[in-house]
């Protein structure tokens, strides 16, 4: 006879794991099923191992400024990759234990192997010894996560052509590395990368990198990372990559061969919903995404999705709170999510956005108006030696309300939570202004910039205004 639950879920990366830990917070009885490491891709290949290695490359950028701090640091500051791939698998390790300890706290029963549907309440797992075990559920979250995207036709020799997955657990560092995209992924590499001593080139086929946040922005971080050496092209094409000799021959649309070691292939993700018994209960994808309400409704009854597969937003944090609203909806709590998400790039400097760019209200036709403050007018950003970019505020005109949010600039990331909870209650960009903010931060440059959206700006010099005389004919 099979097991029965009240919700199972299927996938134990940063939403899976957290719905049944939510469910079984709220009395469910709950199964999680995982065929790899908990906490997926974030844990595993994405958010933590990119993050400590990245800490080990913007102390080793920093050891090289050392001096203009008034520090002479000896000669001989080396990379020793085998160290900094330690401490990032024991750190990884240390968090799979630590949510291994809380779904036990919680009495969650934890499948180790690949789960499929097999009709109306029914899953089978795929034990590693290729056994299989049947149980059923009322309510089953669908949290399948997603893969690093790859481009057809391309060499497959893992060794040269990589996504992340491989890339983060590198045995040694190439001399040079091509990273194809100029996303989140290939941006954060890039950064990385270069900081250890890789001679980087990025190629992007889309106008700009970051290409779907702030265009200033992007513009920024071009001009930083080329300033650092790193070769960038936007706007182009790659019509072909070969193997051979010691690593790949790319050739650009414009005629121009780029050669590499290590080729990163970093052009997005999609959905992880293959090959998981969809069909039994008669569930359609849409370019593989399993589409949802805002309760994380699927099209059938008792399934929801949460997570990158339903391509709502393919970020860890927002798998997360998927997984929180998918668990209160299924246990009867009415509760449609729609909460702004903030994104968070790591490169240094680090950028975090969240809300409409002025870009994408104005495509939506509203009125807005923008301020800006550049962070090298801080007391803290000078103070801490940090002082390039700036924070953009987005403000509708008409109603005064907070349409956005973004910086560029030394700690940026943590910064944008501030702008988050701000976005999330609704409040116009004159409250943002007549917040307090601590000094000295770099937070600071959030309240400026509100101000300057609104003409009212005391640390930066007068607007200009221009008087426009109207004469009758």
């Amino acid at each position: 006879m099979s097991k029965h639950y009240t919700i199972a879920v299927l996938g134990a990366g940063p939403g899976g794991y957290v719905a049944a830990l939510k469910a079984a917070q709220m009395g469910a009885s709950v199964a999680l099923v995982e065929k790899g490491h908990l906490g997926g891709t974030c844990l595993n290949n994405g958010c933590i191992p990119s993050k400590a290695i990245l800490a080990s490359a913007e102390l080793l950028h920093h050891i090289h400024h050392a001096a203009e701090l008034g520090i002479d640091v000896p000669a001989g500051a080396a990379v020793n990759w085998s160290k900094i791939q330690t401490r990032k698998d024991k750190i990884l390790q240390t968090l799979r234990t630590g949510i291994k300890g809380l779904l036990g706290a919680r009495k969650v029963t934890v499948f180790q192997g690949r789960a499929a549907l097999a009709g109306v309440g029914k899953v089978v797992v795929t034990r590693p010894d290729s056994t299989p075990e049947e149980f059923k559920a009322d309510k089953i979250i669908l949290a399948l996560g997603s893969i690093p995207s790859r481009i057809r036709g391309w060499p497959t020799d893992a060794n040269v052509v990589c996504t992340s997955d491989e890339a983060l657990h590198w045995k040694t560092l190439p001399q040079r590395l091509l990273i194809v995209g100029g996303g989140v992924i290939g941006c954060e590499f890039a950064c990385m990368m270069q900081a250890l001593g890789v001679e980087v080139t990025v190629v992007e086929m889309l106008s700009q990198l970051l290409p779907n946040l702030d265009g200033q922005i992007a513009q920024s971080l071009k001009k930083i990372f080329t300033a650092r050496g790193i070769k960038v092209f936007t706007g182009v094409k790659i019509e072909s990559l070969t193997l051979g000799g010691s690593g790949a021959h790319a050739r650009l649309a414009t005629g121009e061969t780029l050669e590499a070691e290590r080729v990163l292939v970093a052009t997005g993700r999609q959905p992880n919903t293959a090959d998981t018994g969809l069909e039994t209960i008669g569930l359609a994808t849409e370019r593989g995404f399993i589409r949802v309400n805002d309760r994380m409704e699927t099209a059938v009854k008792d399934y929801y999705c949460i997570g990158d597969a339903n391509g709502r937003c393919l970020l860890a944090h927002a798998a997360s709170a998927h997984g929180v609203a998918a668990v209160e909806n299924a246990l009867g709590h009415a509760r449609d999510f729609k909460a702004p998400v903030p994104n968070a790039v790591y490169t240094f400097p680090e950028i975090g956005t969240v809300g409409l760019t002025a870009e994408e209200a104005r495509t939506k036709g509203l009125p807005v108006s923008v301020g800006t403050f550049p962070l090298s007018h801080l007391g803290k950003a000078m103070a801490v030696n940090d002082n390039e970019g700036f924070a953009k505020v987005v403000r509708h005109r008409e109603t005064g309300r907070l349409l956005g949010v973004h910086i560029i600039g030394h700690n940026a990331t943590e910064c944008i939570a501030a702008a988050g909870a701000l976005l999330h209650q609704e409040v116009s960009v004159q409250e943002v202004a007549e917040t307090v903010f601590a000094h000295p931060t770099i937070s600071e440059a959030i309240k400026e910039a509100a101000e300057d959206a609104l003409a009212m700006g005391l640390h930066l010099p007068p607007r200009k205004v221009l008087r426009v005389v109207a004469t009758v004919q």
